[in-house]
């Protein structure tokens, strides 16, 4: 009991100073794109990493992240320990770009105040005017920061099943609209039960599975293909 309120108060604590952080830079009007994301991006990587290390978590990478950019990640979701996962892996290649969520979580006191100031991006799939403004917006970025990428989680939604969720239709319609590479991701542990048993007096290893870029298929079926070289069998829940 005490070690979950110890964490959930350090997590808290530390997210409202990075909110500030992310604050100074996203508010700056004097700083471009550019280096204004790439700051968010380090901010964010800096977050998730005391987050993990506090917690000791260490992630361990089977595959290749891309050196080049311009690439949507597809990864699948279940927990909130995926976001500081995928960002200590970004921050280990040195990536720049913003995670895409739903218009639902921007609408919450804390979470909404954190994924805004750091630069993430709110998307809502049944709203046609938001959905413009969204698409309008992302390729006003993608045309003033070179380096950037994109991160989502095609089920939609969080999903503590074994199985990973039929892929909802945004983050291929956002890939193809801008040009971007995909590339699949598939994090093989159930970081639900990781978070609430953390923290750890051993190091607990999350494995995390890179896929290829995604070339002559849609991204469910290269996400499949990523499963099978996981030893994974697909399914859907």
């Amino acid at each position: 009991m005490l070690k979950n309120i110890g964490k959930f108060i350090f997590m808290i604590e530390l997210g409202l100073k990075y909110i500030g952080i992310f604050e100074k830079t996203f508010f700056n009007q004097c700083i471009s794109l550019k280096p204004a994301y790439k700051k968010l991006s380090i901010d964010r990587q800096n977050y998730s990493n005391a987050v993990l290390e506090f917690l000791n978590i260490k992630v361990e990478v089977i595959g290749e992240i891309p050196k080049k950019d311009k690439i949507l990640y597809a990864i699948n979701h279940r927990s909130l320990l995926d976001i500081l996962v995928m960002e200590n892996i970004f921050s280990a290649h040195a990536k720049n770009g913003t995670w895409i969520a739903k218009q639902d979580l921007f609408d919450s006191w804390l979470y909404g105040k954190f994924f805004r100031a750091s630069g993430c991006m709110s998307v809502d799939l049944n709203n046609k005017k938001g959905l413009l403004t969204f698409f309008k917006k992302m390729k006003k970025t993608l045309s003033q920061v070179d380096d950037f990428n994109i991160y989502i989680f095609p089920e939609g939604e969080r999903n503590k099943e074994l199985c990973v969720k039929e892929f909802q239709s945004g983050a291929e319609k956002i890939a193809r609209a801008n040009q971007l590479d995909m590339v699949p991701v598939f994090i093989d542990d159930t970081l639900e039960t990781v978070f609430q048993n953390a923290p750890y007096e051993e190091t607990k290893i999350v494995k995390v599975y890179v896929g290829d870029i995604i070339k002559d298929m849609d991204l469910q079926t290269g996400y499949k293909e990523l499963m099978k070289k996981s030893s994974k069998s697909w399914c859907v829940s």
